[in-house]
């Protein structure tokens, strides 16, 4: 049975949000609508909508053209692997040096860039939303600086892509955490991809919970690219693994929250070095005083 997408974008939370809500009425009915900001930091937001039929082409430009929106692009898709679908969509992805790339961008691999190939997979951190660009971005200006790690750990790693980054251009120690055992295994699957495999140690634990990474502390660099709530939680084993004037980088945190964020850490001994927001989404670049 095919599948028809229907897709545009447009500046505005509260106009996607709109577009959103009329194209649920259309005639025929679609069978799901997606409404994402496009975390480049642009203020476009991308809508989209499933259809088992051919969705009503007058119908999608009086939408499109009503909320001031680009022309809907209408496919039909066959039966497909859909996270093969995926990776084809996935457009790389540039944060300073770093290049993140799937398999079937190979050969578009900028001359001089640190390339780290990630494909589509069950686990977060493809470098394509603004938590994971703005981590990748915050390693950059650090290595920019002349500054570098001998030992770093990536805690919540999902895909590894940060502690890959770390590993690529710093020879030191690294070791990638995540409490969900399918994210540890594609860890794993990405550093072989990128013949790394050894480069990264892998580990399940929750937050520093793990033999392995009590041994290799204290860190000069931590990355901690989670939620709120667990990295609040986690600010004063953060500080305790750091060694003076080590760098943690942050995220995964909304911009509204990120004073509350920042407050716990500071409280617990470090002061802020840089601050990056990418669409609604912060970067906190924090180091433990001397």
């Amino acid at each position: 049975m095919p599948t028809f997408t229907a897709l545009t974008t447009l500046t505005g939370k509260t106009a996607a949000e709109a577009l959103g809500a009329a194209m649920e009425r259309l005639e025929p009915e679609p069978t799901g609508i997606g409404v994402f900001e496009v975390e480049d930091g642009s203020g476009l937001w991308e809508v989209g909508g499933y259809f088992s039929d051919r969705p009503d082409d007058t119908a999608l430009a009086l939408l499109a053209t009503a909320m001031d929106a680009k022309p809907f692009v209408i496919s039909e898709l066959p039966e497909t692997d859909w996270v093969a679908h995926v990776r084809r969509e996935l457009a790389p992805v540039e944060a300073g040096r770093f290049f993140v790339f799937g398999s079937h961008d190979a050969d578009k691999v900028p001359e001089g860039s640190v390339p780290l190939l990630i494909e589509a997979a069950m686990a977060f951190g493809t470098g394509h939303h603004g938590t994971t660009l703005g981590c990748l971005r915050a390693l950059d200006r650090l290595a920019a600086a002349g500054w570098s790690a001998a030992r770093v750990a990536d805690i919540g790693c999902g895909t590894a892509v940060l502690a890959m980054a770390a590993a690529r251009i710093w020879q030191g120690e690294v070791i990638a955490s995540d409490i969900d055992e399918v994210a540890v295994d594609v860890a794993e699957a990405n550093l072989a991809a990128n013949d790394m495999a050894g480069a990264v140690k892998c580990v399940e634990a929750a937050g520093f919970d793990h033999p392995d990474l009590r041994a290799l502390a204290p860190y000069d660099l931590i990355f901690a690219n989670i939620l709120k709530g667990p990295l609040v939680a986690l600010a004063p084993d953060i500080a305790a693994n750091l060694r003076p004037e080590g760098v943690a980088i942050l995220s995964g945190i909304l911009n509204e929250q990120a004073d509350d964020v920042l407050a716990h850490y500071l409280e617990s001994g470090h002061s802020l070095d840089h601050r990056e927001m990418i669409g609604d989404w912060t970067t906190l670049t924090v180091r433990k005083k001397p």
